[in-house]
């Protein structure tokens, strides 16, 4: 388990002021989402009423999930001396709201995951909607090619956001990161394409390394350190300030992927909105499952690639590749390496140089970040 931070200034800011904070941030996110998406379903019925099924599934996607890269960069915003209730960091923050929009629905097509948030991936949903129309040819065919078009809007929407929440001043500071947040994604994507093909065709040390890599780039950043950066860099934070920012988000950001990898084998599907193990049917291999296989024999690694990413595996199937991964050591030793990024976060959580309600907020999101259970 996570050890305990440090405790919080006893003179700090009590955690309702900060809730409250958010709560209106949270409010100013949300409106400006359906706002935005409002006037886009003017836009596709002005072209045909027959696209806005592309606008309901962004809206139904974009209306859960904890907000936590947006709150990231409102924070950054506050730490570097951003004013509360400006408009810029509510901008920005929609835009990350869309881009992660964009690469939960494109990764559900490359997982091919059934669900998200306890309901239907967005593909399923196209698929649904072509089976129960008595369309043409595949539905399924269909539901991927619609759920990519739909993923494409996201990030085309994006963009417009993050071009709207720049200043001149602030602009190419904030773009560089923004940019840059963008590839690493697509890169960390495609490597973690990539290392499913490759599979077990490789070392389990060679495997490691390459799951850190995955994690790095295709989440940690992108979830943690580059929402915070941009956020200080739109209220013009200097050179030095985002780098402590990116000492301090980039080791939670690893523990939150970490935590999410966890989920993905042992987490409640009550709780996590996805069916128990599927990330074990989806053959994902990542730093838990390489550091399983480096943990075991010839004859259980290859016991585990066999049963690794088999889309039929039923819950008797499921429990036995838990055990195996338990018995590896490999669990309690993935949850020692979240602990360590952790504390790694909370030690540069305490140097940064910034007030004492944003270093307080960021505490409590970082808290949140790696104990949670979905």
């Amino acid at each position: 388990m996570l050890s305990a931070p440090a405790t919080p200034d006893p003179g700090g800011p009590a955690p309702d002021v900060i809730t409250a904070e958010q709560d209106l941030f949270r409010s100013a996110l949300t409106r400006t989402i359906d706002e935005f998406l409002a006037d886009q379903a003017d836009v596709l019925t002005a072209i045909s009423e027959e696209s806005l099924p592309l606008i309901s599934s962004i809206a139904t996607l974009t209306r859960g999930g904890k907000r936590m890269r947006a709150l990231l960069c409102y924070w950054g915003w506050r730490a570097a001396g951003g004013a509360p209730g400006d408009a810029a960091p509510v901008t920005a923050g929609t835009a990350l709201e869309f881009f992660q929009a964009a690469a939960l629905i494109h990764d559900d097509i490359i997982d091919r995951s059934d669900t998200r948030r306890g309901g239907p991936s967005v593909h399923r949903q196209f698929s649904a909607r072509h089976t129960e129309a008595g369309w043409h040819l595949d539905p399924e065919r269909f539901g991927v090619s619609a759920a990519i078009l739909a993923g494409d809007l996201c990030l085309a929407f994006s963009e417009e956001l993050f071009t709207a929440s720049c200043s001149a001043e602030a602009g190419e500071a904030a773009r560089t990161i923004f940019n840059r947040m963008r590839t690493e994604v697509m890169a960390g994507q495609y490597l973690d394409l990539l290392e499913e093909a490759v599979g077990p065709d490789q070392t389990p040390e060679q495997a490691e390394l390459r799951a850190l890599n995955i994690l790095r780039f295709k989440s940690a950043k992108y979830s943690m350190e580059r929402p915070l950066m941009l956020g200080g860099a739109l209220a013009g934070a200097d050179e030095a300030l985002l780098s402590d920012f990116s000492a301090f988000a980039l080791p939670l950001g690893e523990a939150f992927q970490l935590r999410d990898d966890v989920l993905g084998v042992f987490g409640d599907p009550g709780v996590t909105g996805k069916p128990a193990g599927d990330d074990l049917r989806e053959g994902k291999r990542t730093f838990l499952i390489a550091r399983t296989l480096g943990e075991s024999g010839s004859d259980v690694r290859a016991r585990i690639n066999a049963m690794l990413g088999d889309t039929e595996l039923d819950d008797d199937a499921v429990h036995t590749l838990r055990g195996l991964i338990v018995a590896s050591g490999a669990l309690a030793q993935t949850e020692t390496l979240i602990e360590e990024r952790s504390a790694e976060a909370f030690r540069a959580l305490a140097q940064l140089d910034v007030d004492t309600t944003s270093l307080e907020a960021l505490r409590l999101l970082a808290e949140a970040a790696v104990t949670r259970t979905a």
